[in-house]
């Protein structure tokens, strides 16, 4: 009696109009039941909301469902955190041709934890922020920083070692600094101006085609007009944009591909030969390019830019109050191992002048990571992603930086430790984990296949180069006779790096 009971009680409809009349009359049954067994009960009947399946469903789904995302959310292995779901994103900004490929090769991303998960705040929030720092005109970007101005065989200047250096400790504000342009950077005047007028700017190239325009993802609706979009391209990239319909051959030279506006450099002796130190001007002199930008976000060409910029800015520069954010390299912690690795796997064919560059700065000071560089967590940084605010730290490692690379080599992940070590005064820099960068970008490989626009002579020099690079590529770097451990400047830094 007591199991049919129970059973009646419970198969209640629980959307049915309650009768409290029959609950009464069940309840007193099962009391008389129960004195029959020498069992007397005296509880009331539980109140009616709690006889109800539906609403028992409810609650149990509503706190699993919460728990479920609290955990989510703040696991270690969720690396990037939106404070919103709900930020207004940006339609899409451009449709390519279909023969234009520019979503092919992606890489593969294998980190799934993150140490350090990355917050952003809300968007109007970051937005209000973000614009009330670009027009405080209290802060200027350049800080009284000067430069060298003049005519010189390079771009940069080509200063010797000891020259370089002797710039490092800038204790009087005085003094001026090398900083490129010691001859025309040809651009049009019309993007000079256009160049100036901007605060914010996120800037990439691609020289000799060898990447593809990719569209940032994930702006918001007010994005576009805070923040620039420059891509400096040469007139070999230029050309494939014509053969594959991205940039219409008649179209007026005003050259824009979605939310990018096209800065093309005419062809000019008064840059490099080399496309990748072409490159490195853009990306170590964006303030020098743009002098009234107080943020800026370098992307090489080969990532594509998942998160609104100004979300980055915010939480990678503002909030920590950093003057530079820029990723850890993946497997590396010391210069060294990225300067074997670059001649292992030809990255630069002048082995033996990564040699020297190694040496030279072993013999003033370069040393191995250890705890002693903190906060600095590491030598090695994956520089496709540079985020700085603009001011005297980061300019001067900027300009050091430039200098490193025009005297060795564009691999600037070699003169990164070096430069960032001896400067004065030190550069506060946000180092973010990996897993952060393989969730704000997706990075994809170089173009494989060429498309044959250049001329004849862009050919026959591209012919020139690749066998100079070719004989380049017979230096061995550890033969005994030009470098071992005995001999080497850099005897005292791999002893300490292996111990």
């Amino acid at each position: 009696p007591l199991f049919s009971l129970l059973s009646s009680l419970f198969s209640l409809p629980s959307s049915s109009t309650p009768n409290h009349s029959l609950t009464i009359n069940i309840y007193l049954s099962l009391s008389q039941s129960l004195q029959m067994g020498k069992f007397i009960t005296t509880t009331l009947s539980p109140p009616l909301y709690a006889k109800s399946k539906l609403l028992c469903f409810s609650l149990v789904y509503l706190f699993t469902t919460l728990f479920l995302f609290l955990y989510v959310s703040l696991s270690r292995n969720q690396c990037v955190f939106r404070y919103s779901p709900f930020d207004p994103i940006q339609p899409k900004l451009f449709s390519y041709p279909s023969s234009y490929g520019e979503h092919k090769y992606a890489l593969p991303t294998h980190r799934s934890s993150c140490s350090s998960p990355l917050f952003f705040s809300d968007y109007w929030t970051v937005l209000k922020k973000i614009q009330s720092i670009l027009s405080d005109s209290s802060s200027s970007s350049q800080e009284n920083l000067r430069y060298i101005n003049g005519k010189s065989e390079s771009f940069g200047g080509n200063f010797t070692t000891q020259k370089r250096f002797s710039y490092y400790n800038h204790s009087n504000i005085d003094v001026e600094v090398p900083c490129g342009f010691f001859r025309d950077f040809p651009v049009s005047n019309s993007d000079r101006v256009e160049m100036e007028k901007c605060g914010l700017v996120v800037a990439s190239a691609i020289f000799n085609d060898h990447d593809k325009i990719r569209q940032p993802v994930g702006l918001g609706v007010k994005t576009l007009e805070t923040v620039c979009f420059y891509m400096f391209i040469d007139d070999k990239t230029l050309y494939s944009l014509f053969h594959h319909n991205v940039i219409p051959k008649n179209s007026p030279r005003d050259y824009r591909v979605g939310a990018w506006r096209i800065i093309k450099i005419s062809k000019s002796e008064s840059l490099y030969l080399n496309p990748a130190m072409n490159g490195v001007i853009p990306k170590y002199l964006i303030h020098r390019l743009f002098p009234n930008s107080k943020f800026s976000i370098w992307i090489d060409a080969k990532i594509q830019l998942m998160i609104d910029p100004l979300l980055l800015i915010h939480s990678m520069l503002v909030v920590p109050e950093a003057d530079i954010a820029i990723s850890k390299h993946p497997f590396f912690v010391n210069t060294m191992e990225e300067a074997m690795a670059t001649a292992r796997w030809k990255k630069w064919g002048d082995v033996n002048g990564l040699r020297v560059q190694m040496e030279t700065y072993c013999e003033h000071g370069l040393r191995p990571w250890s705890s002693h560089k903190l906060p600095y967590p590491t030598d090695v940084p994956d520089s496709a992603l540079i985020l700085r605010r603009h001011g005297i730290r980061s300019n001067l490692f900027s300009c050091f930086m430039f200098n490193e690379l025009e005297a060795f080599n564009p691999r600037d992940q070699l003169a990164f430790a070096f430069v960032r070590d001896h400067v004065n005064p030190k550069v506060k820099m946000n180092m973010f984990e990996v897993e952060v960068f393989e969730q704000v970008v997706i990075e994809y490989r170089h173009n494989l296949k060429k498309v044959e626009t250049s001329t004849y002579e862009e050919q026959e020099e591209e012919q020139k180069q690749e066998s100079l690079r070719n004989i380049q590529k017979r230096r061995k770097w550890l033969d005994h006779e030009s470098w071992s451990l005995n001999s080497s400047s850099c005897n005292s830094y791999l002893m300490d790096m292996w111990g």
